[in-house]
């Protein structure tokens, strides 16, 4: 190139578009609890629900899907994860969680019994045994434990089955067992005064089995012969015994074990049914403003206590069918699961505790259907009067009936 030609131009630099910046690190959602409105206590592994309106307690209102304030009636609707709740294999189940225990022996000895600060009034609330939701005593903020219900030692909530039953409903169904009570004292009818009324979620085990059983046995057959002679002669049945074996196969759904200690356990098993299908996957949001426990037995301690022999009584049944016959005699039974299932639900209850003489006494209330069982003490002042009144209508009886004659 000569000295008068003019140089090409320098190529301009090439603008490299700039990468995206990276993403800022999210806290992640509360699992099972998308878009909760709880505030959670990181320092005390706890939750409440205050009203975003008024600064009041929200509670979740039976029978109506959302969170309430009873202070300026301000609304959440429940944003809880809808579906059907799944099951797990028991056994498998088992395994894993004694395995984690293995693996942190001071986990496993962790105790049940804690002690929380309440973010609302500074005051101290104690969670005793498996209460996994309560009420500071102080300003009756509803606190739900999180570290219990989540630890690697315990067996996670599966689902919950929410109040339909409110509390207006539930007093009024107690109110018209206690009436019916004839010979219940005076004052435990008057347990308004002397009794303790609160809605809980206890925890429960659902179990799902298919069964195949091989069994052995005779079946009976009753036939009648003419025996004896004259006045004597009459007709007897005997039975002839035949060898019989076989094969039954049975299908269990929603075999349902109470998991709870210290509360009258036939009295909670006659609270049935219950409509399991509703159940919904467990939020702590079903839980706001009610008392909750966790179990105090684990799944497969229910079954093998409870569970087994209600399943063990329908196969035996079932055999009894299949030997068929007038008798059924059952010599030897073998059962196989092919498949084991469970699920730990919270269920609804209304709670009555009337302390009589020293007594406590538990009336229970379905949280869903509204059925009430439960135990009361006897009167013994009526007792005797209705005692003393029969007397007095025998011995008027007795006079009447020798008058006549």
């Amino acid at each position: 190139m000569t000295d008068d030609e003019t140089p090409p131009p320098l190529p301009q630099p090439v603008q490299l578009p700039q990468p995206p910046p990276l993403p800022q690190p999210a806290q992640l959602p509360d699992p099972g609890a998308l878009r909760d409105p709880a505030q959670l206590q990181v320092s005390e592994q706890t939750r409440t629900y205050p009203c975003p309106q008024c600064g009041a307690n929200l509670f979740y209102d039976p029978g109506h899907d959302r969170l309430l304030c009873r202070s300026c009636g301000h609304g959440e609707v429940i944003t809880a994860p809808q579906g059907t709740v799944r099951k797990r294999d028991l056994q498998g189940a088992m395994q894993e969680l004694a395995a984690r225990i293995a693996e942190d022996e001071k986990h496993a000895a962790q105790s049940l019994t804690r002690e929380v600060v309440c973010q609302n009034c500074g005051g101290r609330t104690s969670f005793n045994g498996t209460l996994t939701a309560t009420k500071c005593p102080y300003c009756a903020t509803p606190i739900q434990r999180n570290d219990l219900q989540r630890a690697p030692q315990r067996l996670p909530l599966d689902g919950v089955l929410p109040f339909q039953v409110d509390e207006q409903t539930a007093r009024a169904n107690v109110k018209t067992w206690i009436n019916s009570r004839w010979f219940a004292p005076r004052e435990f009818k008057t347990y308004r005064e002397v009794g303790s009324f609160t809605s809980i979620y206890l925890s429960y085990f659902t179990y799902d089995a298919q069964t195949v059983t091989d069994y052995t046995g005779h079946r009976g057959e009753h036939y009648t012969v003419e025996v004896g002679d004259g006045d004597n002669r009459h007709t007897e049945t005997r039975t002839n015994w035949w060898p019989v074996s076989g094969r039954v196969a049975n299908d269990f759904h929603d075999v349902l074990e109470p998991a709870n200690t210290g509360l009258d356990h036939k009295k909670l098993v006659a609270l049935d049914p219950w409509p399991i299908p509703a159940a919904r996957p467990y939020s702590p949001q079903y839980v706001a403003g009610h008392l909750a426990r966790t179990y105090d037995e684990d799944a497969g301690r229910r079954f093998e206590s409870g569970a087994r022999n209600q399943i063990d009584q329908e196969i035996r049944d079932t055999v009894r069918r299949d030997i068929g016959g007038d008798e059924q005699r059952i010599d030897g039974i073998r059962t196989r699961y092919n498949s084991l299932t469970f699920a730990q639900l919270l269920l609804p209850v209304w709670l009555l505790t009337v302390t009589f003489e020293g007594r406590p006494f538990q009336v229970f209330i379905n949280g869903v259907t509204g059925e009430v069982q439960g135990r009361r003490p006897w009167s013994k002042v009526k007792i005797a009067f209705a005692i003393l009144l029969a007397l007095i209508i025998v011995a008027i009886v007795v006079v009447v009936v020798k008058s006549t004659r």
